[in-house]
């Protein structure tokens, strides 16, 4: 199968959710002998690393320079104005239409049996455009459902009034680009009964798995040292700032009046000025970026997952269970994946339950190390990438075979 695969940005380093799906999903199509053409959009500063050059989830890769303005700057709050004004969709989508890469598109579709929208950002390129071959959106999340809420958790009148309006664009441009696309896979069955029920859209091809490498990520050979919280994820997600936010000021200090000694690691890249601020208080760390997470997951008594916004599936919980750390999440932050609370993870939704969730973990190592264990066993029984790569290229190619009958 020749497959051309349009997604924004670089893939190195696989540091996101997002990323590091695609990535080992592309490396596992790749190698099952599939012809893959990587066609990216990036920043002009952007560099296109050594690594990323030579790594084999492509057969081919090309990347067209983009000129974005820095968020902040004048060009960027001019952007913003001119969008609200004069346009139908949000931001975020309208920023990243552009005119050489949809010809990149056209021109590279013509040589391909089946092209991939990966991720919702690049669709706006794709609208209009008629190529022979069929054109498959990849959702990794529900866009709409993030900016829903967002806003719902906004507790600044103005920010939830913004926020407020894109999610109504999002919703409309959503829907409306899905319906372009020959088929739609997502990322759970939630996500494809959402976009069946509630964009009533007729072409869900269904849901990939969400995978994890159980052979380099393993459980830590000893407990760590003092009690300490864990969080795991990309911290210029604005979901992720929220979660961690909302707990550093309504979950940990619950925990502290319990269990004083208790310490919080933040671990993810790109952290805000809000984030950092945190580890002025001594008992908060705040990593930033790090080569490998895995020796500083092996830190943590458990990992936290606050999400009060989101979608899709969580890499990130199926990489701590992996690594044989218990998780606490909300429902919102493990939707879409296929745990029960007090078997493989346990959820609490408010402040009280979220801490006395995390307390028992903290304190009760039999019924930390039970649920660890388990989860881990889920992960070595049901989930790899190699079986989501199948499973994506399966529903790929049922949709050329429809496209390609007869009428």
């Amino acid at each position: 199968m020749r497959i051309l695969w349009v997604k924004y940005g670089t893939l190195f380093p696989p540091d996101t959710g997002g990323r590091k799906r695609t990535w080992a999903m592309l490396r596992e199509i790749v190698r099952a002998g599939h012809d893959l053409h990587f066609l990216a959009l990036k920043t002009h500063s952007a560099a296109v690393s050594v690594e990323e050059q030579s790594d084999l989830y492509a057969t081919q890769k090309t990347w067209i320079d983009h000129r974005e303005a820095a968020k902040g700057s004048p060009a960027f709050f001019l952007e913003l104005l001119g969008n609200t004004l004069l346009s139908r969709r949000p931001y975020v989508l309208d920023r990243y239409h552009c005119a050489a890469w949809r010809r990149a598109i056209a021109q590279h579709a013509a040589h391909a049996d089946v092209v991939v929208c990966d991720f919702l950002t690049p669709a706006p390129n794709f609208d209009g455009l008629r190529p022979l071959c069929p054109v498959v959106l990849f959702q990794h999340n529900i866009e709409s459902q993030i900016w829903k809420r967002l806003a719902d958790s906004a507790k600044n009148p103005v920010k939830r009034a913004y926020l407020s309006s894109q999610f109504r664009r999002m919703w409309r441009a959503e829907k409306e680009l899905s319906e372009c696309f020959a088929g739609v896979i997502t990322v759970s069955p939630e996500d494809s009964a959402f976009c069946r029920d509630h964009y009533q859209l007729l072409h869900v091809l269904g849901d990939v798995p969400t995978g994890v490498d159980v052979d380099a990520f393993q459980p830590p050979s000893a407990p760590p040292e003092h009690p300490t919280i864990g969080f795991l994820g990309s911290m210029d997600w604005m979901p992720n700032i929220d979660g961690v936010l909302w707990f550093a000021r309504e979950v940990l200090p619950r925990v502290r009046e319990r269990l004083p000694a208790v310490r919080m690691k933040i671990i993810g890249r790109n952290p805000p000025a809000s984030i950092s601020a945190l580890a002025a208080d001594s008992a908060i760390e705040v990593t930033g970026t790090v080569p490998e997470v895995q020796p500083h997951v092996h830190q943590c008594s458990l990992i936290a997952v606050p999400l009060l916004a989101g979608g899709g599936t969580r890499i990130k919980i199926f990489e701590a269970m992996a690594m044989g750390v218990p998780v606490i999440s909300t429902t919102i932050g493990a939707e879409g994946l296929p745990v029960s609370h007090g078997q493989e993870i346990v959820i609490a939704d408010d402040p009280q339950t979220f801490a006395a969730g995390t307390l028992r973990l903290l304190q009760d190592q039999a019924a930390a190390s039970g649920l660890a264990a388990r989860a881990r066993a889920l992960m070595e029984r049901r989930f790899s990438w190699r079986f989501a790569a199948e499973k994506f290229v399966e529903l790929c190619s049922n949709v050329m075979a429809h496209q390609q009958r007869p009428s």
